[in-house]
């Protein structure tokens, strides 16, 4: 896991630790050592720790113009012990959300495993961008099963074309219009 990197073709667009209104801002890397693990396993030091023991991120793309936040996780994502959707939506989401950014891209090839505690986090997430919506991409399959098990798919899109679009050959702005479009028609707006 140590040689995954957060996708990186975007960074002469957006850079999370410059930006002032970031959760990132001012992070400095470590790059001579790896100082993050999931359990046993290094990562590469360049993902961003926001409180997890075992799920990572990397904001990889905001315009706050469109309102927009593109995400990448690593890592497994556990409700049920670490609480992984509080510490997410209180320490990244909510500050994101407080700067007016209502459409979220969760990009989660890597995400391995997923544990479901309640949804009460995901309905308030949801709640808390009326006009918004969140979209998962590229999530394993049997990640997806356990989000339909426990509901998860009331409070977030994922799924179907999602799973398909091929985001990294997309520029930003690309890959939200693609989305949206899908979306909009998921959803009939």
């Amino acid at each position: 896991m140590h040689e995954i990197e957060p996708f990186y073709n975007w960074r002469h667009d957006y850079i999370a630790a410059d930006d002032e209104r970031s959760p990132f801002y001012g992070t400095v890397y470590n790059e001579f050592e790896f100082d993050k693990q999931v359990y046993n396993f290094l990562l590469h030091p360049q993902w961003d720790e926001f409180g997890s023991l075992t799920l990572y991120l990397k904001i990889l793309y905001v315009d706050y113009d469109d309102r927009y936040a593109i995400i990448e996780l690593i890592g497994e994502w556990n409700d049920a012990i670490y609480n992984d959707i509080m510490l997410l939506k209180r320490e990244v989401i909510d500050v994101m959300i407080g700067e007016g950014i209502t459409h979220f891209i969760l990009i989660g090839e890597n995400v391995l495993n997923f544990h479901a505690s309640d949804d009460l986090y995901y309905e308030e997430w949801f709640q808390d961008i009326e006009d918004g919506w969140i979209a998962a991409l590229h999530f394993r399959e049997h990640v997806m099963d356990e989000f339909y098990q426990h509901n998860i798919d009331y409070y977030i899109n994922f799924g179907g074309f999602l799973n398909e679009i091929p985001w990294r050959t997309l520029k930003p702005k690309q890959l939200y219009h693609y989305v949206r479009e899908h979306l909009q028609k998921r959803l009939g707006e």
